[in-house]
């Protein structure tokens, strides 16, 4: 009897995983508020974007696409992952794939591991890989956001490094008599580096585009998720007239960022040394146990 509820309930959350796997494949009428979003997606996409009624061939672009309609119309945003994965240069659509291919991964891996247990004699509770298979496909469902912000917050500590530099450019440019316009520029191209490719497209966008540079410096600071390079935005639209009030501004607000750098250095060397003195205590600890063990036995069997 505990075999066959055992196998109904397997198939059933097998069958399910399966039912919605094929119910996020297949087509559906695309609501008004998912086409207007498509339509902006494809437009700041740029002209390589396909067509608006193209979809992806591939199964996991087909995937992702359907995720992306769903997240849409439910209306979740995510602003803070999206700019994570801006940060790392990955597309919404594919990371949103990955999720629910490592869900579903998660659905089949939760009762093929309850099986293999099961076959060495440790569990015979019919409810167990139910429970299992939901616990492993939300573990996995949630890994790629926990890896993507590790990875985006290692990354922005060296975006701020290189911003405080680029200002410490820019305002050496200006003093050397460059307009800010080309100022900015010039500082963006004294390297190849991902962090000042970011900001010399985004220059580059703005002129062809005739936006003004330090807008378009605050768009990237938005999609980015960087506080920095919006309060820059923000300063050179207050000063952008005035050359010197420009370097002047600039400076300090470089000079804040590396003394912001040097306070983050010193408080993770401090937690790095506060764990190193704990590893050291548990292990005096551990010795103290060790040498006092022996004498507190034989005291107490006395």
């Amino acid at each position: 009897m505990n075999n066959i509820l055992f196998t109904c309930l397997v198939g059933a959350a097998v069958g399910l995983g399966v039912f919605g796997l094929i119910r996020a494949l297949m087509p559906s009428k695309r609501s008004p508020v998912s086409t207007i979003a498509r339509v902006d997606a494809l437009r700041a996409a740029g002209p390589t974007a396909g067509p608006v009624g193209s979809a992806p061939t591939d199964l996991r672009g087909r995937i992702g696409e359907r995720v992306v309609e769903f997240y849409l119309q439910q209306g979740w945003e995510q602003r803070s992952l999206r700019a994570d994965l801006a940060v790392l240069d990955r597309s919404w659509q594919g990371f949103l794939a990955t999720k629910v291919v490592l869900g579903a991964s998660g659905l089949i891996f939760g009762p093929f591991l309850f099986a293999v247990i099961w076959q060495l004699g440790m569990g015979s509770n019919p409810v167990i890989p139910v429970w299992m298979a939901l616990l492993c496909g939300g573990v996995f469902f949630v890994l790629p956001d926990v890896e993507v912000r590790r990875d985006a917050a290692d990354k922005r500590k060296d975006l701020r490094r290189v911003i405080g530099a680029y200002l410490d450019l820019v305002s050496m440019n200006l003093a050397g008599g460059r307009g800010l316009p080309e100022a900015l520029m010039a500082a963006a191209e004294v390297s190849d580096g991902w962090a000042l490719m970011r900001i010399r497209n985004c220059l580059a966008d703005a002129r062809i585009t005739g936006t003004s540079q330090w807008v378009a410096l605050g768009r990237l600071g938005d999609e980015l998720g960087i506080e920095e390079l919006k309060d820059l935005s923000v300063t050179l639209g207050l000063v952008a007239d005035d050359g010197a009030k420009v370097r002047e501004s600039l400076a300090s607000r470089a000079e804040t960022m590396r003394h912001r750098e040097l306070a983050e250095i010193e408080g993770s060397a401090g937690e790095n040394s506060q764990s190193m003195l704990v590893a050291q205590l548990l292990l005096a600890a551990g010795f103290l146990v060790f040498l006092i063990f022996p004498a507190a036995m034989r005291v107490f069997q006395v």
